[in-house]
């Protein structure tokens, strides 16, 4: 007989990243620095290790907001799954859901964010969660297992004629940056030229980098990308690191970056350090054509697979409240 399950939660930020971390599918949306930066957005954060006789099958940390009397619980990057609780994965996703104990017009969603299984998938839909898909959920995947010269014969012509450029100009220099207050000031910058960028192109974001700053900073598995032309920064590019893959994150640049194909020079360094950490995958961080052609021809120019994402995994205890919240989340 299988032995029961038990949920607690956890308060120590250091024993739980130890503990996370040590899991092959461990990843920034279910560590402590991403739980601060949502903590920091207002949201309740809270983390819970799922056992069984003493052994861990899950880790999850999950965020909750309440919006009048529906509560709204957000689970990133999990429920991460041990080896025994893949086994396990519907008693595990079962127990965390009466954890919750929602309410009747509450909602929860699972995002895995490029990290799910095959038993959690399976759990997932055995336990009559609904997946949301849109058009914007897929991404481009680039294949780390090919040596690096396969991967640039791969590359659209032009887009290897910009890198080409680029790595011929040696008025640019790219450094991944290590020490916290050069990681802030960078962060800085990233902020004003993104902020400038999303004036000029009026795209909506769900990042507040007044709340991001000082996590990326001190996470060691944000990369901060520093470009620079003869000394000035042009273009600052953000990715984060698993045992698995590389996700490119956020980027944002001036004109000179534009004018010396600095991207194209930013993305290849991002490539050659996943390769150097043995990532398998480069997740290009998403893709929609329809709304940024620009950004997604750029990205295609790389030579990736498009993929569909992990959907949007939702829940509630009401038939009819989970239908409406699927229908109007297919239309954002």
């Amino acid at each position: 007989m299988a032995a029961e399950l038990a949920i607690a939660e956890i308060a120590d930020d250091a024993d739980w990243d130890r503990r996370v971390w040590a899991r092959p599918r461990a990843n920034i949306y279910c560590a402590t620095p991403w739980g601060s930066y949502k903590a920091r957005r207002g949201l309740t954060v809270r983390r819970a290790v799922v056992t069984a006789d003493g052994e861990e099958l899950a880790f999850v940390q999950w965020q909750e907001r309440h919006k009048g009397p529906v509560r709204f619980v957000h689970v990133q990057g999990g429920p991460l799954l041990t080896g025994a609780g893949e086994r396990r994965a519907e008693a595990v996703f079962r127990s965390f859901v009466a954890h919750l104990d929602l309410g009747r017009l509450d909602l929860l969603a699972i995002d895995y964010e490029g990290f799910e299984s095959q038993d959690a998938t399976l759990a997932l839909l055995m336990l009559g969660f609904a997946p949301v898909v849109q058009a914007c959920d897929h991404t481009f995947e680039l294949d780390l297992d090919q040596d690096l010269e396969t991967i640039r014969a791969a590359m659209d012509p032009r887009w290897r004629g910009h890198l080409r450029k680029a790595e011929r100009n040696a008025d640019l220099t790219t450094h991944f940056l290590e020490e916290r207050t050069e990681r802030l000031a960078a962060f800085d910058d990233f902020t004003a030229m993104y902020a400038r960028l999303r004036q000029r192109k009026g795209f909506a974001t769900t990042l507040q980098t007044d709340a991001y700053r000082e996590v990326a900073a001190s996470d060691p598995r944000v990369l901060i990308l520093d470009v620079r032309e003869k000394g000035e920064r042009v273009l600052v590019r953000i990715a984060h690191l698993s045992a698995e893959r590389c996700t490119d994150f956020y980027a944002a640049s001036n004109d000179r970056a534009r004018a010396t194909s600095a991207a194209s020079l930013a993305v290849w360094r991002l490539v050659e350090r996943a390769k150097a950490e043995t990532c398998h995958v480069f997740d290009f961080g998403g893709i929609d054509p329809a709304s940024n052609r620009a950004v997604f021809d750029f990205k295609r120019g790389l030579g990736a697979t498009v993929v569909q994402h992990d959907p949007l995994w939702i829940h509630a205890k009401s038939p009819a409240v989970q239908k409406a919240a699927g229908l109007l989340l297919s239309l954002r």
